[in-house]
């Protein structure tokens, strides 16, 4: 069977493996910078003497500006384009990182590495990447497509961490970020490629005149796109709280710095497997009924490093295993999406998904760092974590992985 997708990817034109292999560079910039951004937590706060509550709201911020951003910046590539959009991210995103490395004060802080990164990341995308990745390969390649995809982001995870880390060692925070944002220079010429928008692609006529209220509106009542949404926040919630606070959490339980990085790199490395995974299980098997087994596996790596010794072993074990588990979640929800509306709004669907995920990153973030400030633990929020995997485990199973019927819906 994967000899039967490496076939069907032979049959691209030469065209879509450029839109593919730039879309992929885009991934692996905009998410490697922003999953390091824990690793300047410490770094900050101990030059600055600000809280982990002014650091967790500032990575609150940038997720939930990600978010909000993230459908209004899908919106704009379906009518506009795409590469028009991914250019205006890199630039925001840059500005971001710049402004977050010269911060004197923490306005500055939430402004730049909080609001700006979070648009910036918003606009340059999976949602938005993912779109013009279905719009230019057919419905069966999608899902091993969106795989791809989210392991480029994986390998940035994979890349920055030790890059962050040796900045930090030899240029500290703010000269780091400085270097940061100039790299995201690049984002901008590698959208060139990433032209057209919805209309350019192959779609029913039904689906080119649908207004964009018209899909908002058939998105709403469609219950199995409002559990994928519930659900998704329960992703959000796991991956940023891990994200910004996991460095944190290394120290407080006692061991030694280096090996955040180290599990951070891991995390992006297992999640390159997870996410090639993902997206080729996806392609031959229920997605619904993946995404559950994703859940529960998620809250048993989560009780297992709780209730065992922890160590500098069980980060590295419990790294490996969310790596595994990090973005697997991403390729079968995309796919879901195109499966139930099509392409034509899918930047904008996409990013409403992706809405619900930033909300439960915003809540994820922020709760950890106001937690460890008043108890000095962030534990109540891994017992969270668990809970809501459990959760979403349930509601993902009901999920109808089926085309909406059009036809039905305007009779009623």
């Amino acid at each position: 069977m994967f000899s039967e997708s490496l076939a069907a990817a032979r049959r691209w034109n030469p065209s879509v493996s450029l839109i593919v292999a730039c879309g992929c560079a885009i991934a692996l910039l905009s998410f490697g910078v922003r999953s390091s951004m824990g690793l300047f937590q410490v770094p900050i706060l101990n030059t600055a003497g600000w809280s982990f509550t002014t650091f967790g709201l500032a990575m609150a911020l940038q997720n939930i500006s990600w978010g909000i951003g993230q459908p209004i910046f899908g919106a704009i590539a379906d009518r506009f384009g795409a590469w028009k959009t991914l250019a205006v991210g890199g630039l925001c995103y840059a500005a971001g990182l710049y402004i977050m490395g010269t911060a004197t004060a923490p306005i500055w802080l939430h402004i730049g590495g909080g609001i700006l990164v979070g648009l910036g990341v918003a606009a340059g995308s999976f949602g938005i990447i993912m779109s013009v990745f279905a719009r230019n390969v057919a419905p069966e390649q999608r899902s091993f497509v969106f795989g791809i995809g989210t392991a480029a982001g994986s390998a940035g995870m994979f890349v920055f961490a030790p890059i962050s880390r040796e900045l930090l060692e030899n240029f500290g925070w703010s000269h780091s970020l400085i270097l940061l944002s100039v790299i995201m220079l690049l984002v901008p010429i590698l959208a060139a490629p990433l032209y057209g928008n919805a209309r350019s692609s192959m779609q029913s006529a039904a689906e080119i005149e649908q207004t964009l209220s018209e899909a908002f509106r058939e998105a709403l009542h469609h219950r199995s796109y409002v559990l994928l949404n519930a659900g998704f926040f329960v992703c959000g919630f796991h991956v940023a709280f891990i994200a910004a606070h996991f460095p944190a959490y290394i120290s407080d339980i006692g061991v030694a710095e280096i090996y955040a990085a180290y599990a951070l790199a891991l995390i992006g490395f297992f999640n390159i497997f997870g996410s090639l995974g993902a997206g080729y299980i996806g392609q031959k098997y229920s997605k619904p009924k993946f995404l559950t087994i994703i859940y529960i596996a998620r809250a048993i790596a989560i009780f297992g490093f709780m209730m065992l010794p922890q160590n500098s072993v069980s980060v590295i074990i419990f790294a490996i295993l969310m790596g595994l588990l990090w973005l697997s979640t991403v390729p079968p929800t995309n796919a879901l999406v195109a499966v139930m509306f099509g392409t034509r709004h899918l930047g904008f669907l996409g990013g409403l998904v992706f809405f619900s995920h930033q909300i439960g990153s915003f809540i994820g973030v922020y709760l950890g760092g106001y937690l460890r400030d008043i108890y000095g633990s962030f534990d109540a929020v891994w017992w969270a974590g668990i809970v809501l995997s459990l959760f979403a485990a349930i509601i993902h199973w009901p999920i109808s992985e089926t085309p909406v019927d059009r036809s039905a819906l305007k009779a009623a």
